[in-house]
């Protein structure tokens, strides 16, 4: 019998695609006028990004929250262009993705807020028609990674029990956080350890 997982959840930052904090700051600042650092002081500092990613922002919301705390005009079309800036596909993995597809199913599972999720197409369009209605955020949630509740919710959404599934995260804690809730994990840190991994699964290769 197969020892393969009926469902894969992948982490986004850092897994699925690379992340560029400073493109996204830097094009946020050139959209409103503001210094590098006051948008970072608005967005992160501020504390305003962790609120957004438990959930007590929603897109429009968010982006509002940064031109107050800012003091200068920031439109949502202006944050999704900075996070759009800021992302670009992993494509390698993404083709392993796209191959595990084909076996079982896949979705992302990301510490993130709702504007990220509700636009990760446009900010991601390669990730897509792969993650269609399988993406899952923190904030929709209000709970994040390494808590184990966060997973066991995201797998009933999907209609899988934990057993049924392998979580693959860059942060060693996030997988030990879905270990604790019932999955297999995988801490990523390079794409050959992760074959090796998926093998050890009995996953097919083709």
């Amino acid at each position: 019998m197969s020892n393969a997982p009926a469902v894969v959840l992948f982490d986004l930052d850092g897994m699925l695609v690379h992340y560029d904090h400073a493109a996204r700051l830097q094009l946020l600042a050139e959209r409103s006028g503001a210094g590098v650092e006051a948008v970072s002081q608005a967005l992160f500092g501020s504390g305003l990004e962790r609120d957004a990613d438990l959930g007590l922002h929603d897109a429009q919301g968010q982006a509002g929250e940064l031109a107050r705390r800012l003091g200068r005009p920031v439109s949502l079309d202006d944050c999704i262009a900075a996070r759009r800036a800021a992302t670009r596909a992993h494509l390698a993995v993404l083709a392993l993705a796209q191959r595990i597809a084909r076996h079982a199913q896949v979705a992302i599972l990301t510490n993130n807020n709702l504007l990220l999720r509700d636009h990760l197409p446009t900010i991601c369009p390669p990730l897509f028609p792969l993650f269609d209605g399988s993406v899952f955020c923190s904030a929709q949630f209000r709970l994040a990674k390494p808590d184990p509740a966060i997973f066991v919710r995201c797998l009933a959404a999907l209609g899988h029990a934990p057993a049924e599934a392998l979580f693959i995260d860059d942060k060693r804690e996030n997988a030990e956080g879905a270990r604790r809730a019932g999955l297999r994990a995988h801490h990523y840190r390079n794409l050959p350890a992760l074959l090796t991994a998926l093998r050890e699964l009995d996953f097919p290769e083709d």
